[in-house]
């Protein structure tokens, strides 16, 4: 199985460029283990108006149950909503949060 590496920055600006579509194999990687990951507690994507809005919500323990959702976490762009998820997941995996390692990777 594919390891995250916190020094694979160059994975999350790829996505940050590039986040509806084809990627490249070792960013399909990533993915692939964020998207894989245990259901309980993943953020996830509710779209609440079609083609228009999207709430941040995570997945409840047991399939069925309900979910948790971040009424105050709202996107109107699919292309931000996807961006803010694989930040929140970059930081579960990574323990960093991505804009902080962005600024110092660039100082």
């Amino acid at each position: 199985m594919y390891k995250i590496n916190p020094d694979d920055k160059h994975l999350a600006e790829e996505f940050r460029r590039n986040r509806i579509g084809l990627h490249s194999a070792d960013l399909q990687k990533l993915l692939n283990v964020f998207r894989g990951a245990p259901t309980e507690g993943k953020f996830v994507l509710i779209c609440t108006k079609p083609h228009e809005e999207w709430v941040l919500a995570q997945l409840p323990k047991t399939r069925g149950g309900k979910l948790h959702m971040h009424h105050n976490r709202v996107f109107t762009s699919i292309e931000e909503a996807e961006w803010e998820v694989f930040k929140l997941r970059w930081k579960h995996y990574t323990g960093e949060e991505f804009g902080s390692l962005s600024r110092r990777q660039h100082q």
